[in-house]
């Protein structure tokens, strides 16, 4: 596949960086539904080419999904920025929307703002940010009404 012989000539040459191994940048527009989860798979790809643990590859799509799908929902756009180095992997998640006006309330099981129309395309189960909590070892989120929110996900590597 021409796609995983570009992803390991990649990292060949980011391995030689000092602490970070693998780094790259996705954007994600709001409300593209057609495209939501794109970054996610090609982060999942890029961790199965460099053979890091299936248990691990599995936390970070579920956490990725999660938030790129949260993007693709409730902000104009954003970024999903991918930070592999030997001893964890990062993300951070930045997006331009309403924010989320009350982090605690939206870190419990079922609670959701999503939309009549988002819940008829099967999203909208209030399971986003807890799903990501419960694959992170590290759960930051930053979040401003009428601004946006920003996550930082941190997954350990065994």
């Amino acid at each position: 596949m021409v796609c995983d012989q570009f992803i390991v000539r990649k990292i060949s040459k980011i391995a030689k960086m000092k602490d970070i191994i693998y780094k790259q940048e996705f954007n994600i527009q709001g409300g593209d539904f057609i495209n939501g989860g794109e970054a996610s798979c090609k982060i999942s790809t890029i961790l199965k080419e460099i053979g890091i643990d299936p248990e691990v590859i599995l936390r970070v799509a579920v956490a990725s999904y999660e938030a790129e799908m949260n993007v693709v929902m409730y902000a104009q756009q954003g970024t999903i920025i991918f930070i592999l180095t030997p001893v964890k992997l990062v993300l951070q998640i930045e997006d331009i929307g309403p924010g989320i006006e009350d982090i605690n309330r939206a870190m419990v099981p079922g609670f959701s703002t999503a939309t009549d129309e988002m819940r008829e395309m099967g999203f909208g189960a209030g399971m986003g940010l807890p799903n990501i909590k419960e694959n992170s070892d590290v759960l930051n989120i930053d979040s401003e009404t009428g601004k946006g929110t920003k996550l930082e996900i941190i997954i350990n590597l065994p």
